[in-house]
């Protein structure tokens, strides 16, 4: 990306090259987000510095590893993790999402150092953010890069505890995030996920591939109506709401979902609502006092997240199977962020493949 608003440019660059702390990996598919175009326009506002290779999270084999990895090795195939943190506060890090994103001053340093992401054939990442992937994945890379979106709502529903047999409210359940976050609910073991929004044809197709533990709401748009219908749809009471809705829903359907938990109940944010202005979201003080509510925001998930989802996805507890994989190679690279973009879907992925 030379620019935002212009077009991706398909060059030749030299060889990244990998140092202490560093792996060096060959690119075999990388998922592209639906508002990835948003991004590269620059109306998401993303403080990405050009020029800059993009794109976040990949699967690839690695090529080589630096002198501190005792158990990786040249071949294996791996899951790169694109959230990058410092390792000089161990408490607190910096954080940048390399090759999309980042975090304040500390963040932006990060991303002028690990400044290139998976929209390459080669990419330098972090020692600590690669993981081993089943060689068995080997036979659709392309899926098994989708861990960029399922990842982020299990770290939200993992960050406040999500327990067996709990009920969830997925506030935009109906988009990319949403849908992912109603698989990656029910495969923890929830046992309802009360799912609102205003596509119909989404709804129902969340239905028709979990049955009847989903419990689908058709959006009205009145705050009193919408969170009656939510708390109507649900057997049991809230115990968690989670929110994925983006940048350009209000933050009354926010505020909706999140009035729907019981008392002592847990309420996670990892949306967009407000980023690009407008009203802020505004919860009741008495209310979440005098009911006991936990509201926690949480940007992306912590490491030890990606290895409980390599392993749900391997052993077959969150399938991967149902969902639509559209793959593009790098020259297409315009096309495929298009594509992307068009195809926003609870199940729709568009992924680019490098080789």
């Amino acid at each position: 990306m030379e620019r935002f608003g212009s077009p991706l440019v398909v060059r030749e660059q030299d060889d990244p090259v990998a140092h202490g702390g560093e792996v060096l990996v060959r690119v075999l598919a990388t998922c592209i987000l639906p508002y990835t175009a948003e991004v590269f326009s620059g109306r998401r506002r993303y403080p990405l510095v050009p020029p800059v290779v993009p794109g976040a999270g990949a699967v690839g084999r690695i090529v080589t590893v630096g002198p501190d990895a005792t158990r990786l090795r040249a071949g294996d195939l791996v899951w790169c993790d694109p959230t990058v943190r410092s390792r000089d506060d161990a408490r607190t890090p910096d954080v940048a999402l390399q090759g999309l994103s980042s975090r304040g001053d500390g963040g932006a340093r990060l991303a002028e150092h690990l400044h290139d992401g998976a929209f390459a054939e080669l990419m330098r990442v972090p020692t600590e953010n690669v993981y081993r992937l089943p060689e068995a994945a080997a036979q659709d890379p392309a899926r098994w890069s989708t861990l960029t979106v399922h990842l982020v709502p299990y770290g939200g529903l993992h960050a406040v505890g999500l327990a067996a047999g709990e009920t969830v409210v997925v506030s935009g359940a109906s988009g990319n995030l949403g849908g992912a976050a109603v698989a990656v609910a029910l495969a923890m073991g929830a046992g309802q996920v009360v799912a609102p929004g205003r596509n119909r044809f989404a709804l129902d197709a969340l239905v028709g591939r979990f049955g009847d533990r989903v419990r689908p709401v058709v959006l009205s748009g009145d705050e009193d109506a919408d969170r009656a219908a939510v708390v109507a749809a649900a057997d049991h009471p809230v115990d968690v709401v989670i929110d994925l809705l983006p940048p350009s829903a209000p933050s009354t359907v926010t505020r909706a979902a999140a009035m729907t938990v019981q008392e002592g109940g847990r309420v996670v944010l990892m949306g967009g609502v407000g980023m690009l202005g407008g009203p802020d979201l505004a919860l009741p003080y008495p209310w979440l006092m005098r009911n006991s509510v936990t509201v926690r925001g949480q940007w992306l998930g912590s490491r030890t997240d990606n290895v409980a989802m390599i392993r749900m996805i391997a052993s077959g507890v969150l399938d991967l199977g149902p969902e639509t994989v559209t793959t593009f190679g790098l020259d297409d690279v315009n096309d495929a962020v298009a594509f992307a973009s068009e195809h926003g879907g609870a199940f729709d992925r568009t992924v680019l493949v490098p080789g």
